[in-house]
């Protein structure tokens, strides 16, 4: 088979390839998947197979090596979010299934901390739910909670990043017992939660009936995510589903965001390899990449570099980034941007975004290679500022323990990248 060209393959339809300094990013591409993982998706070809069967027994291999009780392979983790809100309103009743997006005589209301709202929970209400807030801006108590829960609550929501603790949001612990006392099921958005092990399946393990995970974290393709959760929970989400839609032919909300084979085993394998994964080796080659790039941008006149340490969820070690525009010439938008007129415009562009989000950009960690190929993380530690926007970034904190209360997470307000400090990762050569 003839080798072919990757970045001709990309200008031949005029997309101008870039060198990836973020990670797993949506708007990369999400990963690159490893050998293993690629492996399984090739051989996948060889052979077709009934989805439904195919889901069913790919899950339940997938919730044993997780420890939770079950599991479903779905399109990406705002997939899973979007079928787990339709199961808590339409159940297992085909008459409501088909019903939504109208929720007409279901309870329709997910309650989430004011102070925790996030740029993807707008997945919540694909399926015809409303959200419904409480607590205040300065934070959440268990009395706010309670109060809020109503005859049209279907659930309480929460995003989890434990890297980035609020202590000033009602903690998960606190959330699941409400809303447990008030026979309200419990959401966890923890897509990024892939590190420490335990976390993967660890908020349902605490008492929660679902958590999503985005396995294009873990080099599984992007297109791919995991619901994990209670055996009803995955039941009825399963129902929602276009694999549910075609054989049992019920309407369910999910029949667009189709997986298929190749992907279902790509994303097995990809947990199987994750799960046995050698991570202090792992780690350390990242901590060793995030050091090279330090040591060139910090020598740059104008700028100043700190190592990011923090080693937990999809974060795994990076580079801050300040710049006096002064002595620089050019502001750090300017460069994310490329408007600097100095800079090389020539391909292969370096992967940046300058859009400020409500969460930190993701950060490529594993040694089986996500990200850039061969020479990336020299390219990426160049003298021309090729930086990846994180703003604002705040400073990691130690892993949890697992007796430590856990925190729903206050995201980033939505602000653009300042001229004064950003962040890049440490790209993957391998």
């Amino acid at each position: 088979m003839t080798d072919l060209d990757p970045t001709g393959l990309y200008e031949e339809l005029g997309a101008k390839p870039v060198v990836n300094a973020v990670g797993s990013l949506t708007l990369l591409g999400g990963s690159t998947p490893p050998p293993e993982v690629k492996e399984a998706m090739d051989a996948a070809e060889s052979a077709y197979v009934p989805m439904t069967e195919l889901q069913e027994r790919a899950g339940a291999f997938i919730a044993g090596l997780t420890g939770v009780p079950a599991a479903y392979v779905t399109s990406g983790a705002g997939s899973a979010l979007t079928l787990a809100t339709a199961a808590l309103m339409a159940g297992d009743d085909d008459d409501k299934i088909q019903q939504l997006p109208n929720t007409a005589g279901m309870k329709d209301e997910i309650l989430i901390q004011r102070r925790g709202r996030y740029w993807y929970d707008r997945c919540l209400e694909l399926a015809g739910a409303r959200l419904v807030e409480f607590g205040s801006p300065d934070g959440a108590t268990a009395d706010d909670l309670a109060r809020a829960i109503g005859p049209k609550t279907a659930a309480v929501h929460c995003l989890v990043q434990e890297e980035l603790p609020d202590p000033a949001a009602l903690p998960l612990e606190e959330v699941i017992r409400v809303a447990g006392e008030a026979g309200v099921p419990v959401t966890v958005d923890a897509a990024g939660q892939i590190y420490p092990l335990e976390n993967i399946g660890k908020y349902v393990r605490m008492g929660a009936a679902f958590q999503c995970v985005a396995t294009k974290y873990i080099g599984a393709p992007q297109s791919t995510g995991l619901a994990l959760g209670t055996e009803e929970m995955i039941r009825k989400l399963s129902l929602q589903t276009f694999s549910s839609y075609e054989g049992r032919r019920v309407r369910g909300v999910g029949r667009p965001q189709k997986v298929d084979r190749q992907e279902v085993l790509g994303a097995v394998a990809a947990v199987k390899r994750w799960m046995s994964l050698n991570h202090e080796d792992r780690l350390a080659d990242d901590e060793q990449r995030s050091r090279a790039i330090l040591d060139r941008v910090a020598r740059l006149p104008g700028v100043g570099a700190a190592l990011i340490d923090n080693v937990v969820g999809h974060n795994a070690f990076g580079v801050r980034i300040r710049a006096d525009t002064s002595v620089t010439g050019v502001s750090l938008p300017e460069v994310v941007d490329g408007r600097a007129a100095h800079l090389d415009a020539r391909p292969p562009r370096r992967g940046l975004d300058g859009r400020a989000r409500l969460r930190p950009r993701p950060r490529s960690r594993d040694a089986g290679g996500r990200t850039p190929g061969p020479g990336a993380g020299r390219v990426a530690a160049g003298g021309r500022l090729p930086f990846a926007s994180r703003s604002p970034y705040r400073s990691p904190t130690p892993a949890v323990s697992a007796g430590a209360s856990m925190r729903c997470s206050r995201p980033v307000g939505i602000r653009r990248t300042s001229g004064a400090a950003m962040s890049i990762i440490a790209p993957n050569p391998k």
